[in-house]
């Protein structure tokens, strides 16, 4: 079992170009089904069944694995089954017609525009980390891309003179995505100072010492940022759902923020209608009189 994972994996490195990332999730999710696999006493991948699939999925949920994992584990599993019928390994896929249990799915946490505008705002001082970090900041916040995109991110693929970047999404797609004022701003500052670190690549965001800066660095960044400036606890992906919140409430335009966060699925995006109609109706519950009187006489 270990060695079709192995050559499902350098398939993916080599057609299907995924990245480190993606890989070493997919060996992580399958390598927990061979584990289960072994606990039940099968030895190849052409001996799982879909009554068994069904129960080791039943079995982890029970466990505590959550469901959205399991889900993300059968996706992978499918995954393998597809290459495998291609391949001639194996005549079926014991996945295919199975859900993951059903979970509460839970609205992302944004930061409200006053927030965002004062993790920003701040005066930034004229050195190299100061400059950078206000840069990746601002960043996250104009375009709401991934933190693997803003890791990946080279100078051939920023155009400040257009107010453009092109960034490398999840399947090694591509889009371009605007960046406002703010940002163009501080990526001209950055980049003023950043060939003082003799950079060894393109990379837009490096070190110190020059090397391009990873995702634990970026992590690193935005947490300090958020404790410095907020007083809480800040994350990348939550200034990427902040972008979108507040782009949706000022545009309300669904299939613009889709495309702009790179979700091949609208339904992805659709949550943030959810997170728009929650602001809404705390703006009734606190402006509308008959709401306002309402509360009065509850208290």
């Amino acid at each position: 079992m270990q060695a079709w994972l192995n050559a499902y994996c350098a398939y993916l490195r080599s057609e299907r170009q995924a990245s480190a990332h993606t890989e070493a999730a997919y060996r992580r999710d399958l390598g927990k089904l061979i584990a289960q696999c072994e606990h039940a006493k099968i030895e190849h991948w052409e001996q799982l069944t879909t009554a068994q699939l069904r129960r080791i999925i039943a079995r982890l949920h029970q466990q505590g694995q959550a469901p959205r994992s399991l889900a993300r584990l059968l996706s992978s599993i499918r995954g393998l089954y597809r290459w495998a019928n291609r391949e001639g390994l194996c005549p079926h896929n014991p996945a295919v017609g199975l859900s993951a249990p059903k979970g509460e799915r839970k609205l992302p946490r944004v930061l409200d525009a006053d927030r965002a505008q004062q993790l920003l705002d701040g005066a930034v001082e004229n050195d190299f980390l100061a400059r950078r970090n206000q840069a990746i900041l601002e960043l996250f916040y104009s375009c709401g891309m991934r933190l693997s995109e803003l890791c990946g991110l080279d100078l051939d693929g920023l155009d400040l003179a257009a107010g453009l970047v092109q960034v490398v999404g999840k399947g090694n797609k591509h889009r371009v995505l605007p960046v406002g004022r703010k940002a163009r701003e501080a990526l001209q500052a950055w980049l003023q100072l950043r060939g003082a670190a003799s950079p060894a690549d393109r990379a837009l965001f490096v070190s110190q010492r020059g090397r391009r800066l990873g995702v634990r660095g970026v992590q690193f960044v935005v947490g300090k940022a958020g404790a410095q400036a907020l007083g809480q606890h800040l994350h990348p992906h939550m200034l990427r759902h902040s972008f979108a919140s507040h782009l949706l409430e000022s545009s309300q335009d669904l299939r613009a923020v889709q495309e702009l966060l790179g979700h091949a699925d609208i339904s992805t995006t659709q949550i943030y209608t959810h997170l728009d109609f929650q602001h809404l109706a705390t703006v009734y519950d606190q402006a509308h009189p008959r709401a306002r009187r309402n509360k009065e006489r509850e208290g």
